[in-house]
């Protein structure tokens, strides 16, 4: 048979929907400077959907290193693996900060944080390891784990009995084999906004003798007192051993890093995979690397502005009977009943008759008859920005439980 033919006739979990949502619910394009305000379809939208959770993206001093940044060493430089000849004094110094800014003793920098996820996993466990995990890890997590040969036990998201249970399982295999436990969790849960319980899980650290590797890309500059992460929210980073952030989301740019113990750290240095055959950082998104880090460490309004958008919005919201799940973080997370034509036609009605763009999740990602549209407030959102949103939900939601929206789907050519 063709190897070919098989997606011809399956086209996979979100591809079955391509004629329908390509370019529309998927691949939409939004045009224009990055902020709350953007254009999708020749029209003004308020946007909901960027992890800009700072404001960095088009920020003037940020906008101003990354251009010179790049007008001084160009996107190449510098060229080949950091083991090779991608070694830089700017790539060393933004690793002496990030180490330093998450509590720990060394940090290295990521050519690209979902690569660097996969590599970490593969580089820290062996067949002889028990790896216990999240039932909601992100997408990077899971790739990680489909590498490794070692065993894995997944836990239901936050539920401490049954990671308990998982962890007495993976005790006594590693008792028998002479390895190690594994435990992965993530700061912010990037889809519900809820955190993962790390206060809760390092408890059981002495009983069960295991090591903790937190993904905190959602929580990196925007969690905790400085936003040095969830950890720090927590008050338990120094119980963190292996702290994975990325760029993608606070600090509104590409690559991310790895921080923990010396030891550690030197060790995934010449193992990562992910970073040994492939090419280091370029220089002007390192310098705008150490730009961003010095902007949140400096800048701490930019995260109160965050909160006091995501408090009012979350607060508006819930005072208006709706769904948030339980979120913890700026993730606004709103859950409403109907099904996939149902979502179409709201967010047909957002994006065209009200001017709101934001990310909708439907079956597989969340159980069926539900549809979650997913709220990402900034700081460079306005009080403005969230009372209209806010209004605009009352009524498609009263629009929705009155049957406006017709059980069959949109189309969106019109």
């Amino acid at each position: 048979m063709d190897i070919f033919e098989k997606f011809r006739k399956n086209r996979g979990e979100l591809g079955q929907y391509q004629e329908m949502a390509d370019g529309y619910f998927m691949f939409p394009k939004l045009e224009g400077e990055i902020g709350p305000r953007m254009k999708f379809m020749g029209k003004e939208v308020l946007n909901w959907s960027l992890n800009n959770y700072l404001g960095l993206a088009n920020h003037p001093e940020i906008r101003k290193v990354d251009a010179e940044a790049t007008a001084e060493y160009g996107l190449a430089s510098p060229m080949g693996a950091r083991m090779m000849s991608g070694q830089t004094k700017m790539h060393e110094k933004f690793e002496q900060m990030a180490a330093e800014f998450v509590g720990k003793e060394a940090a290295y920098l990521l050519n690209y944080g979902y690569q660097g996820m996969v590599s970490i996993i593969d580089s820290l466990v062996g067949r002889h390891d028990v790896i216990v995990y999240d039932s909601e890890s992100h997408a990077c997590i899971m790739d990680g784990l489909r590498m490794v040969l070692a065993k894995r036990f997944v836990f239901p998201h936050n539920n401490m009995t049954a990671f308990e249970k998982q962890l007495e399982h993976a005790h006594k295999i590693v008792s028998e084999t002479g390895g190690g436990i594994l435990v992965i969790t993530e700061g912010v849960f990037g889809m519900a906004g809820d955190l993962g319980a790390l206060d809760k899980i390092v408890s059981f650290k002495k009983k069960y003798n295991f090591r903790l590797l937190v993904d905190d890309a959602h929580g990196i500059g925007t969690m905790g007192k400085t936003g040095a992460g969830t950890g720090e929210h927590f008050g338990v980073q120094d119980q963190i051993d292996v702290y994975f952030g990325t760029f993608a989301k606070s600090f509104a740019g590409i690559g991310g890093f790895v921080a923990g113990d010396r030891d550690v750290i030197s060790y995934l240095r010449f193992n990562l995979r992910s970073q040994i055959y492939a090419k280091s950082l370029p220089m002007a998104m390192t310098i705008g690397a150490i730009k961003r880090l010095e902007m949140i460490k400096e800048h701490p309004e930019l995260r109160e502005k965050l909160w006091t958008i995501a408090n009012a919005l979350q607060k508006g919201f819930r005072e208006a009977g709706f769904d948030l799940g339980k979120t913890q973080s700026p993730v606004t997370p709103i859950m409403l009943k109907g099904g996939i034509p149902q979502a179409t036609h709201m967010i047909k009605d957002l994006r065209q008759n009200y001017g709101i763009f934001c990310s909708v999740v439907i079956y597989p990602v969340v159980p069926k008859g539900v549809i979650m549209l997913r709220i990402i407030p900034t700081a460079a959102h306005t009080m403005e920005d969230v009372e209209y949103t806010i209004k605009c939900f009352k009524e498609i939601k009263k629009k929705l439980e009155t049957g406006a929206y017709p059980d069959t789907v949109a189309d969106f050519k019109n």
